[in-house]
């Protein structure tokens, strides 16, 4: 049987994730979002780590009960968050260990990549054509609010130079902390875009704070906290998009002034929205590609397809 898959493992700060593709697509994605308690805003990482171990082994077995083993030619994980010496966090110690043992029981090459990466790559899954090219790129999520120029290769590695991001909180924290201020689960974003979407009046306006291509949303927290009880959540919620859109169009503006201009591919949790999709396309007159809302959020499968890329460079 040709070897002609590769398997992806992800365990991100809140999302176990396993996946299989080739180059006919996607044969396999699983994932299982970690548990936080209601009224929380995260996990501690050790809490992050037990719950990713126990929560790999069914996902691995329910993808070798759909897939072949001797289809799988390399095994790929994220290893840590970013492309960055000093990124580390203790959660995708669990992935890590469990994709080395996978690829050493099975005698095929193990790839080691980030969860940005990952994140990219999967973005990248219907717009194929940005392989090979440079363009910009937008990491937005709870844990990364990051401008990158980004220059692809068919089989990767990419050259990745971050040129903006959020001085203090990430867009997903600030999602995340109006959303559990109002009552909402965690994480909070689908929540509180589904308040967003009812919302009759539009007119809350909480202020964007962007220097060069740098971000700050501790101040837009503080606003949004300020008036809260003032103003109806659907109101509130509604606000914050905008915020978090023209935020992110001031950002891309200052790019293109700096670098020239290039296609944005969004990625990330938080750029699933549909409701910021929306708001930011109505601000922003550049070229702007999303990857399909059930891709952008943590997931295994962007990592495979990062895998599919080097295997065939190696010729596997």
């Amino acid at each position: 049987m040709k070897r002609d898959c590769c398997l992806g493992i992800d365990t991100s700060c809140y999302t176990t994730s396993v996946a299989c593709v080739a180059n006919q697509g996607i044969v396999f994605s699983e994932r299982t979002m970690l548990s936080v308690r209601f009224g929380e805003r995260g996990l501690r990482q050790s809490e992050g780590l037990f719950q990713h171990t126990k929560q790999l082994a069914p996902l691995i077995e329910h993808l070798f009960d759909r897939v072949d083993r001797n289809r799988i030619a390399a095994v790929a994980v994220s290893t840590k968050p970013i492309d960055s010496e000093e990124s580390y966090m203790p959660v995708f110690l669990a992935g890590t260990t469990v994709a080395r043992s996978i690829a050493a029981a099975l005698g095929v090459p193990l790839i080691e990549t980030t969860h940005q990466t990952g994140h990219f790559r999967a973005a990248m899954v219907d717009h194929e054509s940005l392989i090979g090219t440079s363009f910009y790129g937008f990491h937005i999520s709870g844990g990364t609010t990051d401008l990158i120029r980004i220059d692809s290769t068919k089989n990767g590695p990419y050259r990745m130079e971050r040129i903006g991001t959020s001085t203090d909180l990430h867009a997903g924290q600030f999602v995340d902390r109006i959303g559990v201020a109002l009552g909402l689960p965690f994480p909070a974003g689908k929540h509180l875009e589904a308040l967003a979407a009812s919302a009759t009046r539009k007119d809350v306006k909480i202020g964007s704070a962007v220097q060069g291509l740098n971000c700050s949303f501790s101040g837009a927290e503080a606003c949004a906290m300020r008036i809260l009880g003032s103003v109806q959540k659907e109101e509130l919620a509604y606000g914050i998009y905008d915020c978090l859109a023209r935020t992110f169009a001031k950002m891309l503006q200052q790019a293109t002034l700096q670098y020239g201009s290039r296609p944005t591919l969004v990625c990330g949790g938080v750029a699933s929205s549909s409701l910021l999709r929306s708001l930011l396309q109505s601000r922003y007159s550049g070229e702007l590609l999303f990857g399909r809302a059930e891709l952008s959020a943590d997931n295994a499968v962007g990592v495979a397809y990062y895998g599919l890329d080097r295997s065939a460079a190696w010729n596997l």
